[in-house]
């Protein structure tokens, strides 16, 4: 899964409810990392993938985010790096 992609959860997990979105912030080859609105993260096989997520998009800001360690995720997650996914700009 590449980085950027972005996805739906099709059953709740990490404390998340079905339906909420998330985002690939690391491509491991046989799988992608998956961060949520609520800061919680996890790795998805390819196997997983297809149980719990739902692919929808693709965000090209995230897309250029290189991951470094957990520590530095969680900065980043403050800092919003990760707020064009979950709290997209209002339409005027």
């Amino acid at each position: 899964m590449k980085v950027g992609t972005t996805v739906k959860l099709n059953r709740p997990v990490l404390g998340n409810e079905s339906g909420t979105y998330g985002v690939c912030f690391n491509d491991y080859g046989t799988g992608g990392q998956i961060i949520f609105p609520n800061g919680n993260y996890d790795g998805f096989s390819t196997e997983e993938q297809e149980q719990f997520l739902v692919k929808i998009g693709f965000d090209y800001s995230v897309a250029k985010y290189l991951f470094t360690n957990v520590i530095q995720l969680s900065y980043d997650f403050e800092a919003g790096t990760f707020d064009s996914v979950f709290k997209p700009k209002k339409l005027v």
